[in-house]
């Protein structure tokens, strides 16, 4: 992937270097804290590039979103930290498409922000860990990522490369666009009032969506920045196949619960994400009018 030498972001908070924050046991939600035992159900419900796995943990502790958190000022990335200048390098690809994106429909693209920590840190949504892999809070609009994530990426999921990355990066601020177009709303809003196993159909196609969003980006980032290199384009369909419900509980449980999915099957994931690289458009990922996925 060609990246070197392009913009970067200035919406990066690095709190690698700072105090956890955490500060009990695990996250807290309506006031009620969750056990570890509460993490190892989100976890496994939504691992890896999910809508939010605090979410999912707001849900299991029946608690109220958590309060929005103090925290002292961001600091910038060291300029010779390679990785962290290359997140910063994605995130202001995606400022620029997604900006240009909304300018077309009449709209201000809101920048999200990006959080680099270690081990666990606070959000508004709760104490995100580690463990959670990558996640958008959208009381703050911020993604979190710990970049020990793509070590997991590539040894455990066998997903290596720096397009990987930046789909990982892109999938995420999916959300953010969900978030401010008011479709996560809607989702959410069901929460609730529909069974389980439907709420987890929507949820897959929120997924499939945010897969979608991260195709547009890699459409117009190749349009206007020529960032492609050979294999840049399987290593992101590899990554998206990794991370697919159905690949996930075959590694984890020896077998597959359809029911159970909240992000979409291997090959769902991968038709998605290809199909906003090849046609760049917002309006062809309405996952939710889809009849097939």
């Amino acid at each position: 992937m060609k990246w070197e030498g392009n913009r970067e972001s200035d919406n990066v908070e690095d709190r690698r270097g700072a105090d956890s924050g955490g500060g009990s046991s695990g996250p807290v939600f309506g006031g009620r804290s969750i056990g570890i035992g509460t993490i190892v159900i989100a976890l496994l419900g939504g691992w890896i590039l999910g809508v939010n796995p605090l979410t999912i943990l707001g849900l299991l502790s029946g608690g109220a979103p958590p309060a929005q958190v103090q925290q002292a000022p961001a600091q910038r990335p060291p300029a010779d930290d390679r990785l962290a200048r290359f997140v910063s390098t994605v995130l202001a690809d995606t400022e620029d498409v997604w900006a240009g994106v909304f300018s077309q429909g009449g709209a201000r693209y809101q920048e999200p922000r990006l959080v680099l920590f270690r081990g666990a840190t606070p959000t508004a949504c709760g104490t995100g860990e580690a463990a959670m892999g990558p996640f958008y809070c959208p009381a703050d609009q911020k993604v979190y990522i710990d970049l020990g994530f793509y070590e997991t990426l590539k040894h455990q999921l066998g997903a290596p490369g720096e397009f990987a990355q930046a789909y990982v990066i892109a999938h995420e601020v999916g959300h953010h666009v969900q978030n401010l177009l008011g479709i996560s709303d809607k989702v959410d809003s069901q929460r609730g009032r529909i069974s389980q196993v439907q709420y987890n159909q929507l949820s897959v196609r929120l997924e499939l969506q945010a897969d979608c969003f991260a195709g547009v980006w890699a459409h117009h980032a190749q349009t206007a920045r020529q960032i492609l290199e050979n294999g840049d384009i399987e290593a992101a369909m590899n990554a998206a196949a990794k991370i697919g419900d159905d690949a996930l509980q075959q590694q984890s449980q020896g077998r597959v619960v359809p029911e159970s999915f909240t992000h979409g099957s291997s090959a769902q994931r991968v038709r998605w994400f290809n199909n906003g690289l090849q046609h760049g458009s917002v309006q062809r990922c309405d996952t939710f009018s889809a009849r097939s996925l």
